[in-house]
């Protein structure tokens, strides 16, 4: 870290009027023999209330050069999207992909529709929807089979109670059984409650 002495300070109040913090940078560097930046400069600057007088900001009633004027940058026309060009990593609907949390999705809709698989699958065995407040979870754990006998569809709820007690297995079975005993617990914090 850069520590300015008596001198520094003086040069920089003396020639900071009518300079940009690049230029009072460079002076002030060749003066000195360091190598600060226009960062550290600018930091000293504000630090002492210092005022270089020049007002970069545009003023009212200024027109911009570039105003009534139509495209203004040059190349790049032959790389712009054209209307209905698809991207290159563009896949079509019905197409799968394994997301963060290692779920599988099925694309749904364009554009960049996704829906987890198992609820689809879910959904087309059972012939419904899945329910607000409820949510379909793999009864063996094993987020790769979607037989249907497997996905179980339970409250938040219980399946904040399964989480919490450890009460999803390797069994779907015993993942059923698990979701019977959330529902027990469940009435006991109820009953405990309303006592």
């Amino acid at each position: 870290m850069f520590r300015y002495r008596l001198e520094h300070k003086e040069f920089i109040s003396t020639n900071i009027h009518g300079r940009y913090v690049l230029e009072l940078t460079s002076m002030f560097n060749e003066k000195f023999d360091v190598e600060i930046q226009p960062s550290q400069m600018r930091a000293f600057i504000k630090n002492n209330g210092l005022k270089s007088g020049i007002d970069a900001r545009i003023k009212l009633g200024n027109v911009p050069s570039n105003k009534g004027k139509k495209k203004l940058w040059t190349g790049g026309e032959a790389t712009q999207f054209k209307k209905g060009h698809k991207p290159h990593n563009y896949v079509p609907v019905g197409s799968e992909r394994v997301n963060g949390d290692d779920y599988f999705d099925i694309k749904i809709a364009d554009p960049n529709k996704w829906r987890g698989k198992h609820l689809i699958v879910w959904e087309q065995h059972s012939g419904r929807s899945v329910p607000k407040g409820y949510a379909v979870i793999f009864g063996d754990g094993d987020r790769r089979n979607f037989d249907p006998d497997n996905l179980i569809l339970v409250t938040r709820g219980q399946l904040a109670i399964m989480n919490r007690r450890g009460l999803i297995q390797n069994d779907a079975q015993l993942t059923r059984s698990g979701v019977i005993l959330a529902d027990i617990i469940q009435k006991i914090v109820e009953r405990k409650r309303s006592c």
